[in-house]
């Protein structure tokens, strides 16, 4: 049972819950004597003290954060160092690891892989950073073991940077905030809610992480109970969970688009950090006597049973056994959801997954920061142990999270029995999550205890008439399924006895693998630059009155990051703006790049000081009509770029790319109902572009119209919060877009022209 509160709640003592309705005051006097306002129990979250302690501001409302640690993977990392270089950084001024478990297969794009990881280990040095290398540890996987810390902030330039269940709060965020960090500056932010995370009970037995994290998500998601609010996990079924299951749990903490997470800590804590030879690292945690919190989710552990999130989207939840029991009406209504997402350009069945009455899938992958985790392993093990996955489609592969925990695993046996099933075992690489690893076949269907199925994210391409999906699913029914040969099944219908061998970490590897350089940093070190690491191209200051044109329109529900920017191969090329711009939208519409490099080309041309009009006969007409009323506009005193409408952007991945591409094609703003996350709205701003707000639900305007916004500047300098905007056709035709709150910095850095020249005004 999963229940959401419908008002906040005071927690008491850690243990009990009053909902804020009109008899809370009685209860609370009868309990404690006396009542106590919601803002003084709201210090009292365990989220509160910790974003106290590292807020540089005098004001609890306006939080102005500094992290202790940041960590960065293969995508990321080259952009947000070129960035920061660009805008001044010396030296790494607190501990930044730099891991490289996304681009680790070096076989795409020739020596641009391996030539960005050399780029990194070369930044270690001559900045004091720490350098894992490729097949390592999963980003995530080496925090855990070597980064976390109790009453500590992580930030992440990625999604998934969750250390909650280590008493760490963790943010994943687009790069540009890495690199506020790097030059010693703040992450910006309104006083976050805090929602409790309510645990009771014991989950049963073959229920999984990945289940109980999939059953809130299925609650959560779709009404945005926890959007950019700190999911608070408390209460007695906490320790009735190991710290590896409550990582589970925590990492998928992202797919409820939440902020960032945080639990009590207790003994089983204690000995985590005492195993990974950090004892220091450890503190008790736990809400103050009276905690006030924004909302309750709260969660029977005992009533939760297997899950499956099937495609297209990690909330759209079943029960292992709601969907067998229902196979075709529930396989049907997947797939009329599918059409949607993939706008009907290709056909897309499960239903011919129906074999016997059962449905069948041809993968399963257990990996990366969700599924890789020693006790996820050990579990699928034993159910595997002695069986054979079967010498037909179905194949299984394992991803063990780092090599101290693969080491682990041959010294216990648990890979050997893998190996003997017919499993196949792989180092730490977070490709199966992404789409450059285990690719399924044409209409394949993949279950996978790792953390996001959205559309070609296993890697298909939708623009070569393929298509393939994704069910996530806990490692032990994976494991079940295996056992079966590729028909579903729950783990908690398969006799199992789990041995729960003791886990022994042995960081030797680390410290004979890993560079070391914080606290050293060596000016003298030569960068090394491999011909794929390309500078950002130039971007303007901007100006008063600016001319867009819608390039791209879409009205999917959510729009998710991978569908901006692909995932799988194109991440060989996010070193290169230029070159990576080229992907930009290829799965959602094509023709978005070649209609936004028009409008660039005509900004080109404005910046050159000659007119746009003369080289562009659309541009021309729309200026002529907006010179009626604006006799004294001149074409090459006004800012062309292009712009996007999606319905609510920005869903999944931190990744600043599903911005800055569009920034680096001539993108000035994009216009939305809503956006999905915080992280993709700064990663909009920090790249200059305007997060305009259109909440109708019908559009004034649409693909290829021209819009015109006189005054913009001022009005951003003005902090307005909304503006006037003018559809540019045979007259003008105004309609009104929003601007809502932002930073006084995030408004200079938009009138920069983007953070780079933002740090170059003002460093």
């Amino acid at each position: 049972m999963i229940q959401l509160y419908k008002h906040g709640a005071y927690l008491l003592n850690g243990t009990e819950l009053v909902e804020d309705t009109p008899e809370a005051a009685a209860i609370l006097q009868s309990k404690l004597g006396s009542v106590p306002t919601k803002e003084e129990a709201a210090q009292n979250t365990m989220a509160y003290g910790i974003l106290k302690s590292h807020n540089t501001s005098d004001n609890m409302e306006k939080l102005k954060i500094k992290f202790d640690r940041l960590t960065s993977h293969d995508i990321t990392f080259v952009g947000i160092i070129q960035t920061a270089r660009a805008s001044g950084l010396e030296k790494f001024p607190v501990p930044y690891v730099l891991t490289n478990c996304h681009n680790s297969l070096c076989a795409v794009g020739g020596t641009i892989n391996e030539d960005d990881h050399m780029f990194g280990l070369s930044c270690a040095k001559k900045y004091g950073g720490i350098y894992v290398p490729p097949h390592q540890a999963v980003i995530h996987q080496f925090a855990r073991e070597m980064l976390a810390g109790c009453g500590k902030m992580v930030l992440g330039s990625d999604s998934h940077t969750r250390y909650g269940a280590l008493g760490t709060m963790a943010c994943g965020e687009g790069g540009p905030e890495i690199v506020k960090q790097l030059l010693n500056k703040t992450y910006d932010i309104n006083m976050p809610g805090v929602v409790a995370i309510y645990l009771t009970g014991k989950p049963q037995k073959g229920v999984g992480p990945q289940d109980i994290a999939l059953a809130i998500i299925g609650e959560v998601f779709a009404n945005g109970y926890v959007n950019n609010k700190v999911m608070e996990f408390v209460g007695d079924g906490v320790e009735n969970l190991s710290v590896d299951y409550r990582i589970g749990v925590d990492v998928m903490t992202t797919e409820t688009t939440c902020l960032s997470s945080i639990w009590t800590t207790d003994s089983k804590v204690k000995d985590f950090y005492e195993m990974h030879y950090r004892p220091e690292e450890f503190a008790e945690l736990k809400p103050g006597k009276v905690a006030y919190y924004d909302g309750v989710v709260y969660v029977d552990l005992s009533t939760i049973k297997p899950m499956i999130a099937m495609p297209f989207h990690p909330s759209n939840t079943y029960t292992i056994d709601e969907l067998n029991a229902n196979l075709e009406d529930i396989l049907a209504d997947v797939e009329k959801k599918a059409q949607i997402s993939l706008d009907g350009k290709i056909p897309f069945t499960l239903r011919d997954k129906i074999h016997n009455g059962r449905l069948y899938v041809e993968q399963g992958v257990i990996a990366g920061c969700a599924g890789g985790g020693f006790e996820n392993i050990c579990d699928a093990t034993d159910i595997l142990s002695g069986h054979s996955i079967g010498a037909d489609e179905f194949s299984l592969s394992v991803y063990p999270a780092s090599q101290p925990v693969f080491m682990e695993l041959v010294k216990n046996g648990s890979i050997a029995k893998l190996m003997q099933t017919g499993a196949t075992v792989r180092t730490a690489f977070c490709g199966p999550c992404f789409g450059a690893g285990d690719v399924p076949a044409n209409k394949g269907l993949s279950i996978r205890h790792s953390t996001r199925n959205f559309p070609n994210r296993e890697g298909s391409k939708i623009t070569n008439g393929q298509i393939a999906s994704v069910a996530l699913m806990d490692a032990r029914s994976i494991a079940a399924t295996a056992v079966n040969k590729g028909y579903l099944t729950a783990a908690t219908d398969v006799d199992v006895n789990f041995t729960k061998p003791k886990y022994f970490f042995d960081k030797t590897i680390y410290d004979n693998r890993v560079y070391n350089g914080v606290g050293k940093a060596d000016p003298s070190v030569e960068i090394k630059f491999g011909p794929g690491i390309v500078d950002w191209p130039a971007m303007v200051p901007l100006s008063e009155n600016i001319m867009l044109r819608v390039v791209s329109e879409i009205h999917d529900p959510v729009t998710t990051t991978d569908e901006l920017i692909p995932s799988g191969e194109t991440s060989s090329y996010r070193s290169n703006p230029l070159g990576l711009a080229e992907f930009t939208l290829s799965r959602k519409d094509p023709a978005y790049v070649g209609r936004a490099k028009q409008v660039r080309t005509a900004e080109e041309i404005r910046r050159t000081g000659a007119c746009p009009m003369k080289e562009d006969e659309e541009i021309a007409a729309a200026f002529r009509v907006v010179k009626a009323d604006y006799p004294e506009l001149k074409a090459r005193e006004t800012e062309i770029g292009s712009t996007i409408y999606a319905v609510k952007p920005g869903d999944g991945s931190a990744r600043e790319q599903a911005a800055s591409c569009q920034r680096v094609l001539g993108g000035l703003a994009n216009i939305a109902k809503e956006y999905a996350t915080k992280r993709y709205r700064s990663n909009l701003i920090n790249w200059g572009m305007i997060p305009f707000i259109f909440e109708e639900e019908t559009l004034p305007f649409h693909n290829l119209d021209f819009i015109f916004i006189p005054g913009i500047r001022t009005a951003i300098q003005n902090k307005d919060t909304k503006v006037k905007a003018y559809i540019v056709r045979d007259t003008l035709e105004e309609f009104e877009l929003q601007i809502k709150e932002m930073t006084d910095d995030e408004r200079q850095i938009i009138l920069d022209g983007c953070l780079i020249n933002f740090y170059k005004e003002n460093n």
